[in-house]
């Protein structure tokens, strides 16, 4: 019996023996081709599985906590405020404003993921399509990049150096970039990542996050940015120098617009949008470091006091230091300085160009160029700005700024410069092509002007706590850092005079008392004599203390403080704030020979404003911290506090009512432009003209104005405190006075009123001798009799 065939073989046919297996059908041969493939790729992806697990098996562990992230602390500078809420000064290395993602406007998100991120919200850490395609770009000799939002937060916060082969760069990306990304997203939120981006990244002139570059390319807050301003500051983040809008605003514009276009083809901003934000004029500022007004000095002392309780965390830990001036007052005090300054210079005459150049010869770009460079070392301050003469006429001038504008400086523009255009001037001073010149622009007409050599200082205080108002140390702080309201010791001339006549008050003398201005000399030790002399050489003779303090008579001054004693008078001006070391007991003391700052002389002036309260001057209100808890806060001495103190509200009185004489009928006449009634001050020149001053008050408001050479020298021999700092301090007042109304002063307790004159009560004007002129009366009582021999007794 046979068996049937088994399977794969095929029957034998009929007497024939069994056959072997069917042979197999082979496969296509493109088919096996594409199972090949497949299986290399296949094999590849496992190798690369196997190498991503590898990679996070031997990284992870290692990777850095993320807690610089999840507890986002980053450096916030120290800011200085205003009163009113202005920043005046920043401090620190990263120029920085934290800010909440709720807070940042969706526009200005759009705009970074347009161009950084766009699909941000949909990839898990990682674009790998943008991976390969940066790899390939390197590889070709290219340049690329596809960093996630996620990737530049890791690179930023743990990744610092920068390798320069493309393997190292590769080396990072794979091993520490790549699972960093993959951490971070596994601990926070896709907004928590794009808030800490928005807040960390450098986006230049030293501003970290979009909230401070607002700040610093626009002067504006974040939600204030328009489309077109958001587009520009997004497209700094890939090279903050090369798209900076200062620096190179040409390709800041072209990656501009290139963001909006992309904006506009995501869906983010509508055609109309895209076409207004195309077209819109950018207004970037060109000093990134300026800010809400001119208060450099103050800016600086808040620093330093600031440095001194918090060492080097005060850069770091975002103090807000909050002041006491006020907007106001300090934009009118800059600017009374300023004008009083440059109206000096112009009445001295014109020194010449700052320098000279030699022009190249060459196209128009590479003169521009050429000036550029040169006028780096020649910065602006404020509006007047340096330039270089290309042409010089006799009727007029073309020069070029630093920005490659040209100008044409001609007529009254020409000024005080005018007569050195002329080939007979001389040749050092000679305005010829390639001179350095200062010009300033007044509506369309540009005019010249120089630099001043002359310093000078302005201070404004509250007289009734000593809140400063007002500060301004110097012409330019660029130029001359030296803060010249409280560094500077200078003499204060006849400015220091109300000082010794309040101290005569307590020696039994008032304002009626009888002095005679008559010729004195004086033999020192050594045998030199010492002749002083009146402002003008001239004598008034018998005159009164108020008629004297009104004219500003050295010789009357001198017998007052002869009579008062030096010992005493020196003692007795330490009641106002002023060193007894630096104001030595000599006679000179009565015109001011000794030393104080006009910070020292605003404190002084304020006790007879505040009725004879000895206040300090301050500047700081409070600082808090970067979440606004208070960390300190003033508490300055006041007015209506008994214990502050320091002379008799009769003296205060008696002096105010003498001081606002001098506005009214003496030296300082010119105020009475302001058409108050309650302004009172004094002048003040020293000798040979060497410092100019003015002190003066209202009831609320002290102010000292000082002008002088750093190195001292004569101001010109018709220069007087009157002439130089009164117009300051008038300009500054009526800005600052504009809607404040007259105060009046009530008469306090133990002052009597005789024939329009105050007296104290204990020493009434009893009796008037004969050797006064006025006559002499009979049966006098023994209290007459007394003041009538203390009167002959303060004719001296």
């Amino acid at each position: 019996m046979s068996l049937p065939p088994t399977a794969g073989t095929r029957p034998a046919p009929a007497g024939q023996p069994e056959q072997g297996p069917a042979p197999r059908k082979r496969l296509h041969w493109s088919l096996r081709i594409v199972l090949g493939l497949f299986g290399i790729l296949f094999g590849v992806v496992a190798m690369a599985a196997l190498g991503v697990t590898f990679i996070v098996a031997l990284t992870y562990p290692k990777l850095p906590d993320l807690d610089t992230l999840t507890d986002y602390r980053p450096k916030i500078p120290l800011r200085i405020f205003s009163a009113d809420g202005v920043l005046i000064g920043e401090f620190g290395e990263e120029r920085r404003n934290l800010v909440h993602f709720k807070d940042i406007p969706e526009i200005m998100k759009k705009a970074v993921l347009a161009i950084e991120d766009d699909r941000f919200y949909e990839h898990g850490g990682v674009d790998y399509q943008g991976i390969a395609r940066a790899t390939f770009s390197n590889l070709s000799g290219g340049s690329g990049g596809a960093s996630t939002i996620t990737q530049q937060v890791a690179r930023n916060f743990f990744l610092t150096s920068n390798e320069p082969t493309f393997l190292q760069k590769a080396t990072r990306k794979f091993f520490y970039e790549i699972p960093l990304a993959w951490k971070i997203e596994n601990n926070l939120s896709k907004d928590q990542i794009l808030e800490v981006y928005m807040n960390q990244i450098y986006l230049g002139q030293r501003a970290y996050g979009f909230a401070s570059a607002a700040q610093i390319y626009f002067g504006k807050q974040l939600k204030e940015l328009s489309i077109a301003e958001s587009a520009m500051l997004a497209g700094l983040p890939k090279a903050p120098s090369a798209y900076n809008p200062v620096v190179n605003p040409k390709r800041a514009h072209a990656r501009q617009q290139y963001i909006l276009l992309r904006m506009r083809q995501l869906g983010y901003i509508t055609e109309a949008q895209f076409q207004e934000a195309r077209d819109e004029k950018l207004r970037v500022k060109g000093d990134s470091s300026a800010f809400g007004m001119h208060a450099e000095y103050v800016a600086e002392m808040a620093r330093q006091l600031v440095y001194s309780q918090y060492k080097d965390e005060t850069y770091t830990r975002g103090l807000n230091v909050f002041t006491t001036i006020t907007k106001t007052d300090q934009d009118a005090a800059y600017i009374a300085l300023r004008r009083g300054i440059i109206d000096y210079e112009r009445r001295h005459g014109y020194r010449g160009p700052e320098g000279y150049m030699d022009l190249p010869e060459g196209t128009r770009e590479v003169v521009e160029d050429a000036i550029e460079v040169e006028l780096a070392d020649h910065p602006d301050s404020d509006d007047m700005i340096a330039a270089v003469v290309t042409e010089a006429k006799p009727k007029e001038i073309t020069a070029v700024l630093a920005t490659g504008e040209e100008i044409t400086i001609a007529g009254s523009g020409l000024g005080f410069g005018a007569n050195l255009l002329s080939d007979k001037a001389p040749p050092q001073k000679r305005i010829r092509r390639g001179a350095i010149i200062r010009v300033f622009q007044d509506g369309k007409n540009w005019i010249i002007t120089q630099m001043p050599e002359v310093e000078s200082a302005f201070v404004s205080v509250n007289s009734q706590d000593g809140a400063i108002r007002s500060l301004v140390g110097g012409f330019d702080f660029n130029r001359n850092k030296f803060n010249h309201v409280t560094q500077a010791w200078r003499q204060p001339g006849s400015s220091f005079k109300p000082f010794i006549y309040s101290s005569s008050l307590e020696k039994g003398l008032s304002p009626a008392t009888v002095i005679n201005d008559a010729p004195l000399t004086f033999t020192q030790t050594g045998g030199q004599v010492w002749q002083p002399k009146n402002y003008g050489g001239k004598f008034e003779g018998p005159i009164s203390m108020r008629r004297a303090l009104q004219k500003s008579i050295n010789l009357v001054s001198i017998r007052i403080l002869e009579r008062v004693g030096v010992k005493y008078a020196q003692e007795y001006i330490t009641r106002f704030g002023f060193d007894a070391d630096k104001n030595p007991p000599y006679l000179t003391l009565a015109l001011g020979a000794g030393a104080v700052t006009p910070l020292q002389m605003v404190g002084a002036y304020s006790v007879f404003a505040n009725g004879g309260y000895k206040i300090s001057p301050y500047l700081i209100t409070k600082v808090t911290d970067a979440n606004g808890a208070v960390l300190s806060q003033a508490r300055p001495a006041t007015a209506d506090d008994e214990s502050n103190r320091v002379i008799d509200a009769r003296n205060a009185f008696i002096m105010d009512s003498m001081l606002r004489d001098v506005v009214r009928h003496g030296t300082a006449v010119k105020a009475m432009s302001l058409k108050r009634t309650d302004l009172a001050g004094k002048t003040g020149t020293t000798n040979d003209s060497m410092d100019a001053w003015f002190a003066g008050y209202q009831p609320g408001l002290t102010a000292i104005a000082w002008i002088g050479y750093d190195q001292p020298k004569s101001l010109g021999d018709r220069e007087t405190g009157g002439g130089l700092s009164l117009p300051v301090w008038i300009s500054y007042m009526s800005k600052v006075l504009k809607d404040v109304p007259n105060v009046d002063r009530k008469v306090p307790d133990g002052v009597i009123e005789s024939a329009g004159e105050y007296y104290y009560a204990e020493y009434p004007p009893a009796a008037m001798v004969r050797d006064l002129g006025m006559g002499e009366r009979a049966g006098l009582t023994p209290e007459e009799e007394k003041a009538k021999t203390q009167m002959k007794n303060e004719l001296f």
